[in-house]
């Protein structure tokens, strides 16, 4: 063959790819809009990418598993999930996929395949919608609000139906809000429409009425004078931080639960996917996400106590600088953090080392931790330095947590890097709260001393791991298949 026949046999193979990928995204669209069933690629989200999003997940896919995962392959599974009736769902169809290769001699083809591996969803409990509130609307309000709203579909999970702050609510004030919606410095524009009522004051998000309310204190607002009732109120103001405080949402009429977006005192500290479990909604009202830190070192924390034993360690952060910190050189009440923070790396405190033991019981006093802000907008690196109990190698640690991305509980929250390229800017806009970096890892020769490079996204992974434990308290969780 010449070499002008090859390359036109190479651009008719990429049409018919990308072809194949957008017939792949309808479908996606077609299960997402009609079905509320959500398709997504070794945990990767697929609604609203493009087709080069597409076939790059699938070369990831491939790469991840040592084995081809094919455009073509993707399309036919996910038309036979289209074919079959399913309560809504959550599915990996890049795991279906691969599976498929494995076992394809037992079945007679892709519906019979699928049709076996998802028959335990006619099992799943029927789900009773969720109002939910925002109180506040900063960083983290605002991506769980996109969140939300990009995941309503038909409204059978989680209702956004209102946003707190303080301060009169009015014309501008709307249009302020709406736009700090709608386009953001780091994570680019919403992926939707934002508009407002001001006869209402409210914001008009994907053409759905959101209620924007002011309040000074949480007991004053009676959230069924909109309609609103047994609400989920997601705090993420940081001014509430323990039980007591917290509580007071509660005086509200119209809620029922509480989730702090950051450590909280005297309440249940959730890692999703860790410790979700071990405490019941039925029994407890209020409940923290803990932190983006601590949501990004805790379920690699696990994989590597339950497989090596950690004897003892130290965190390191380097973490984003945040709001918290003066963007000039100015007064400060802590420590360091009053220079301006995109001029320099800041050592500060992290309370996530003695944070991971509310998570994880039998790490109590056996990390120590400290954080440096850098001057990036978003997205950190946590580094772990541990003395395992029993000897390993590199090839033994990434085999771990290879297998903890793949399979088991912690699917959701691990993301394993095979990028030998990987720096911070790459990992903003992950749903994962820990992107484990394969190709950094350190371990030493005595074989028990192993040094761990966990990057995360910690405002877009820190959000989604929200947004799961609050499906988790407000019992929407749909069937997955993982």
């Amino acid at each position: 063959m010449s070499a002008i026949e090859t390359y036109e046999k190479e651009l008719s193979f990429q049409a018919d790819r990308r072809r194949a990928s957008v017939d792949f995204i309808k479908v996606v669209s077609d299960l997402w809009y009609d079905k509320s069933i959500e398709l997504v690629l070794f945990r990767n989200q697929l609604i609203d990418k493009n087709v080069s999003d597409i076939l790059n997940l699938h070369e990831y896919a491939g790469e991840f598993v040592q084995k081809p995962i094919s455009i073509f392959d993707s399309v036919e599974i996910a038309k036979a999930i289209q074919s079959i009736d399913l309560p809504p769902s959550k599915l990996d169809i890049g795991k279906l996929t691969y599976e498929y290769h494995l076992e394809d001699d037992k079945y007679n083809d892709a519906i019979a395949f699928v049709s076996d591996k998802l028959k335990d969803a006619g099992q799943a409990d029927e789900i009773q919608p969720k109002d939910v509130v925002l109180y506040g609307f900063g960083r983290i309000g605002r991506l769980l609000a996109r969140e939300l709203m990009s995941k309503t579909a038909k409204g059978e999970q989680m209702r956004l139906r209102a946003i707190v702050t303080r301060g009169k609510i009015d014309q501008t004030v709307l249009e302020k809000r709406a736009s700090l919606l709608r386009q953001d410095s780091v994570h680019g524009d919403f992926s939707g429409t934002v508009g407002i009522d001001v006869e209402n004051s409210a914001l008009l998000i994907n053409g759905t009425t959101v209620n924007m309310i002011s309040a000074n204190a949480p007991e004053d607002i009676d959230y069924t004078a909109y309609g609103i009732n047994d609400a989920l109120v997601i705090d993420n103001t940081g001014a509430f931080r323990d039980k007591e405080a917290l509580s007071r949402h509660l005086v509200s009429k119209g809620t029922s639960k509480v989730l702090l977006t950051a450590p909280g005192k005297g309440i249940p500290n959730i890692v999703h996917g860790v410790n979700h479990l071990e405490n019941d909604p039925d029994e407890i009202n209020i409940f923290s996400a803990a932190s983006c830190t601590t949501n990004a070192i805790t379920p690699i924390l696990k994989a590597i106590d339950d497989s090596l034993g950690v004897k003892h360690g130290h965190l390191e952060t380097i973490h984003a600088y945040t709001n918290d910190q003066n963007l000039v050189d100015n007064m400060h009440k802590k420590y360091r953090r009053g220079r301006a923070a995109a001029l320099n790396m800041v050592i500060t405190e992290t309370g996530a080392g003695k944070a991971v033991s509310k998570a994880l019981p039998a790490l109590e006093g056996k990390l120590t931790s400290n954080a440096i802000r850098v001057p990036v907008p978003n997205g950190s690196l946590a580094i772990l330095n541990l003395e395992v109990n029993n000897q390993t190698s590199l090839d033994g640690v990434n085999a771990i947590l290879k297998k903890y991305a793949l399979e088991g509980d912690l699917v959701e929250q691990i993301k394993y890097s095979l990028d030998n390229e990987l720096v911070s800017s790459d990992i903003v806009g992950s749903s994962a709260p820990s992107i484990y970096d394969s190709k950094a890892t350190i371990v030493r020769d005595n074989g028990t001393n192993i040094l761990l490079y966990v990057w995360y996204d910690n405002e877009y992974g820190y959000s989604h791991q929200v947004i799961r434990l609050a499906k988790h308290i407000a019992k929407v969780r749909r069937f997955t298949y993982y």
